[in-house]
């Protein structure tokens, strides 16, 4: 999260992104702290000194570059004399901040797309349990971990948004869905022992779901058709397969009907080594009774 720039007052939010609804309301709202500020006759430093905030942040959220928090418009409005518009504003920049939050990197938008409309998902897995199987803490974890750093906002946003698209376990006619997990993703204390049982317990109650199948890639197999690291394949409804494909911060969605195919072959082969759902739930459970 950015740093609070002096002062006491309460935090200010993260730099502002993109030029979309939000944006211009962040930037529509500065437009109106600064006039409401030359009005007074007050500097930027002024402003701040007298709310608790640094001079750098008043131009920050004048510019549009911060998030007005709704701490900040009150204050502003109350000191200022503006008669509530500011205030008002206030819920308008919860609901834009919360719309935000669910934004997903530009780079996955077009993935999210087809997976909203998916009506069958297919994991391979051998980093990290896949994202629409993941706790919050887990999920936390996750993002938390990323080199380079996220700040605490954009972990936030991230989270927010994976959990958004989990929805569409639960949603009717659900999407068939199926998972190979590595064993080795299973047994690794990713964000602590705690996250990890919570993680196994939210797995052992997934794969009672009928549409849900999930399988485990034992460490002890002599065979393995996934080394070449973790997929994805998903067909969008009425339309064809595709696959997609992230490693070291780099995606890719695959559409080349050749090359969709190579990776559904490859896919049914890890399946015929892992264990079978049974097999795969049975293996959790221990892992849950070890922990």
């Amino acid at each position: 999260m950015a740093a609070q720039a002096g002062g006491s007052g309460v935090p200010t939010g993260g730099e502002v992104d993109g030029t979309d609804d939000v944006a211009d309301l962040f930037r529509a709202l500065g437009r109106q702290i600064k006039v409401a500020r030359v009005r007074a006759g007050m500097s930027q430093k002024e402003l701040g000194d007298r709310l608790g905030y640094g001079e750098e942040t008043i131009s920050s959220v004048e510019r549009g570059r911060r998030t007005p928090q709704p701490e900040l418009l009150v204050a502003v409005d109350e000191l200022l004399g503006c008669g509530g518009l500011l205030a008002a504003a206030a819920e308008d920049v919860e609901r834009a901040r919360a719309r935000r939050r669910v934004r997903h990197p530009e780079w996955f938008r077009d993935y999210a797309r087809l997976e909203a409309e998916a009506v069958e998902l297919c994991y391979f897995a051998n980093q990290a349990v896949p994202g629409l199987f993941q706790t919050k803490e887990y999920a936390r974890a996750v993002f938390a971990s990323r080199q380079p750093l996220f700040d605490e906002e954009t972990i936030e946003q991230r989270v927010t948004a994976r959990m958004a698209r989990q929805e569409l376990m639960t949603r009717w006619p659900p999407p068939t869905v199926s998972a190979i997990i590595q064993e080795s993703v299973l047994r690794q204390p990713f964000g602590g022992l705690h996250v990890q049982r919570g993680q196994l317990e939210r797995l052992r109650k997934t794969g009672d779901l009928r549409h849900v199948e999930i399988q485990v890639m034992p460490t002890t197999s002599q065979d393995h058709a996934g080394m070449g690291g973790p997929f994805t394949l998903l067909t969008p409804k009425g339309k064809p397969q595709v696959a997609y494909l992230e490693v070291q911060h780099i995606s890719r969605l695959i559409t080349d009907p050749d090359e969709v195919r190579v990776l559904a072959a490859k896919y049914g082969s890890i399946r015929g080594q892992a264990l079978t759902p049974r097999e795969s739930l049975r293996l959790i459970e221990k892992m849950l009774g070890d922990l």
